[in-house]
């Protein structure tokens, strides 16, 4: 692994992927220059540069990789807290953007790439396959791991083979062949321009991802790339097509996406999540004029609660504030979990006076939910823009509020109460 940041934060970095379990070689480089003779000289299997770095300006860490052309995933790392440098530095090719304070999830950033990594070098290597060689060709038409078919100049197919016709789910070749499977595909010049341009690795043509149907009906994401097939004349008679299935691929970056913003406990959103709703309320409101509330909630003597009753009460102490929260608020809004004992809940379009409704009928429903031992919470109000204009400003206000509120509610006369902003 190579490292372009500063000394600490390498080191901050190479920590998490240790605790991860990760066996972790790394080199640490400070100039472009250094950074240019590593990657010329050495192979690295991921590239993790601080964005923006204090010896180079923009994204050349990213140019320079894509100059010389080895295919190792970049992730940045940022201390920069904004969703559209995030975007940007995804959208011109990084493999992820995380934030410094999230660096949390760099673990799982890098496993997603190193498996798309390795997924695209097998791709790769079928595509080279079928585009250099007939022969090699023939021989894939056996594999039972990728769909090879052969489609005429109508669109319609005049081949397949065996793995093709288990992807799809059908009885036999002839079945699979007798359908209109293919439609329009290769009357659209464009999707027909990805399918065979996008299967060269050198090529910034998107490879076409398609839905296509099983014959249950079920959907499968596949990945299409392929060449033309010439006549001895020389013209053009048909296509050669690789069909990959990327359902499980998908299902598997969506399953590390929702992990990376979810709460394993609880299933809420997590930290990063929340700022995320954040960032975006504060965004709609902007445009709009129109306010939102957040509410802080801290669940009461959780300590207390683990001492007594053992840690798996306190777990599901914490399960029984994220129910109430969950059934609690309308599908609009936003329940997290961003800390030990720290709830969030974010109400779009929503006063003052509607917020402390919510919050009071939050705190009711867990005082009586029937379940031992009792359970309270304190609370804390934010307003935006009047609490606040920044995402970190409005969290700091909440945050006072609660903690307020939690000195009176956790004094032993108080205990037993429920108090509200």
């Amino acid at each position: 692994m190579l490292f372009y940041t500063e000394v600490a934060d390498a080191e901050l970095c190479a920590g998490e992927l240790k605790r991860a379990h990760f066996k972790v070689s790394k080199d640490l480089v400070l100039t472009s220059g250094q950074f240019t003779e590593h990657l010329k000289s050495r192979f690295y299997d991921v590239v993790v540069a601080e964005y923006p770095a204090p010896n180079w300006q923009g994204m050349q860490a990213l140019e320079a990789l894509q100059k010389i052309e080895k295919s190792v995933p970049l992730i940045y790392v940022t201390y920069i807290n904004q969703a559209e440098i995030t975007g940007k530095l995804t959208t011109k090719g990084a493999a992820d953007c995380i934030e410094m304070e999230n660096v949390g999830h760099l673990p799982t950033a890098v496993r997603r790439v190193l498996n798309e990594n390795k997924l695209r070098e097998q791709r790769d290597r079928a595509e080279n396959k079928l585009r250099h060689s007939e022969a090699r060709y023939r021989a894939l038409a056996g594999n039972l791991m990728y769909g090879i078919c052969r489609w005429n100049m109508e669109g319609k197919l005049v081949d397949v083979n065996q793995a093709l016709v288990t992807m799809l789910g059908y009885a036999s070749r002839k079945e699979l062949m007798a359908e209109d499977l293919t439609g329009a595909i290769f009357l659209d010049p464009s999707i027909r321009h990805q399918i065979l341009e996008g299967s060269s690795p050198e090529s910034p043509v998107k490879p076409a991802e398609i839905d296509w149907k099983r014959r249950t009906g079920t959907t499968l994401k596949v990945r299409l790339s392929g060449r033309e097939v010439q006549g001895e004349r020389g013209d053009i008679e048909g296509y050669e097509v690789i069909v990959e299935d990327l359902t499980n691929q998908r299902e598997l970056e969506d399953s590390l996406r929702d992990q990376a913003s979810k709460d394993s406990l609880t299933g809420l959103a997590n930290y990063r999540g929340l700022i995320d709703v954040l960032d975006r309320e504060i965004k709609r409101s902007q445009r709009t004029g129109r306010r939102f509330s957040l509410l802080l909630f801290d669940l009461d003597q959780l300590k207390r609660i683990n001492d007594r009753y053992g840690h798996v009460t306190g777990s599901r102490a914490l399960c029984r504030l994220a129910d109430a929260l969950s059934v609690g608020c309308r599908d609009i809004d936003t329940a997290a979990r961003f800390g030990g004992d720290e709830f969030a809940l974010v109400l779009p379009e929503t006063e003052v006076e509607p917020a402390k409704l919510v919050a009071q009928r939050i705190c009711s429903a867990l005082a009586a939910d029937g379940r031992d031992p009792k359970l309270s919470v304190s609370v804390g109000a934010a307003i935006y823009p009047q609490d606040g204009q920044t995402i970190e400003t409005l969290l700091s206000s909440a945050d006072r509020e609660l903690y307020a509120m939690k000195a009176m509610n956790e004094a032993p006369q108080a205990r037993g109460r429920i108090r509200v902003p």
